[in-house]
């Protein structure tokens, strides 16, 4: 079984100390986000874990803490999204600087192909136009050349809480030609520091589809076989393998305008605020 931790919140930024105690109990438990009332219990041991996949914008927590995660033996890659957007979009972010140092520190302690950049979502507004993209990410992947093997993209899908929070922000959604001249030129700028870009669940781009966790990229974090079955509980274009997730919605204080899995960012930080570490729900009480 793969660990996802988390699509639903910034578990390595928040709740580290709730994922070492998880790790120490050898279990955590998980309410299903549309059933409450439906509780998981995921185990957390090197006999029932293949891996554990995190996502994070700033594992710099997770980095600190790595010697103690990795006694406990279970395989490790993370999805580090690096976006440089400024505080309008994502405000509760470290500079873009201590960032990268987190990422280039993390690729020196685990290695490069366990290290996943995800430049994502690419969303437009007249600041945020193609220029600024090629900019940004050009920058972006020069600091990362060699600390990196890919980079995973996506632009930015108009969920109704996405559209709520990023009112008045003129946010537009680009056309198909648009989209494949920007994605060809990160391309053309991946190749030029070594790293393959794809794209996250998109239809007619010009790249190769992704997988953010992907059957071979966590083969290479196992060093064995998984099963590499597609998660029938993500979207239909999204190419992820099987995976269960213990994270809970509406707890990321980060309070990134675009996400899709807080309701609004006042709710996920007074939530985030109430958790308790030493609980198996993240987020959640038991009933």
């Amino acid at each position: 079984m793969i660990v996802s931790a988390s699509r639903r919140t910034d578990i390595p930024a928040f709740y580290m100390e709730w994922m070492l105690a998880r790790l120490r109990a050898g279990f955590a438990l998980v309410r299903n986000p549309m059933n409450p009332a439906q509780v998981r219990r995921v185990g957390l041991t090197p006999e029932e874990a293949d891996c554990i996949v995190f996502w994070s914008k700033n594992p710099a927590p997770l980095l600190a803490r790595i010697g103690e995660l990795e006694s406990f033996g279970i395989p490790f890659g993370i999805n580090f999204t690096l976006n440089a957007y400024r505080a309008d979009f994502e405000p509760r972010l470290p500079p873009v600087e201590t960032r990268l140092d987190t990422f280039r520190a993390l690729a020196g302690r685990i290695g490069r192909r366990k290290m996943t950049w995800r430049y994502d979502p690419i969303l437009f507004t007249p600041e945020y136009d193609e220029a600024f993209h090629i900019d940004r990410f050009g920058r972006l992947a020069q600091a990362l050349a060699g600390h990196t093997e890919r980079c995973i993209v996506s632009f930015l899908d108009f969920y109704a809480r996405t559209v709520r929070n990023t009112a008045g922000k003129s946010v537009c959604d680009p056309p198909p030609k648009d989209r494949n001249r920007l994605a060809a030129e990160l391309a053309r700028i991946g190749r030029e520091y070594g790293i393959e870009v794809e794209a996250c669940a998109e239809s007619g781009l010009c790249l190769p589809a992704a997988a953010c966790i992907g059957s071979s990229w966590v083969r290479a974090i196992c060093g064995r076989g998984i099963d590499e079955r597609k998660d029938p509980g993500q979207r239909p274009l999204c190419n992820c393998v099987r995976s269960a997730d213990i994270g809970s919605v509406n707890c990321c204080p980060h309070g990134c305008l675009y996400c899709y899995a807080n309701r609004t960012p006042g709710s996920a930080r007074k939530n985030a605020a109430a958790y308790d570490p030493a609980s198996p729900f993240l987020c959640s009480s038991p009933a």
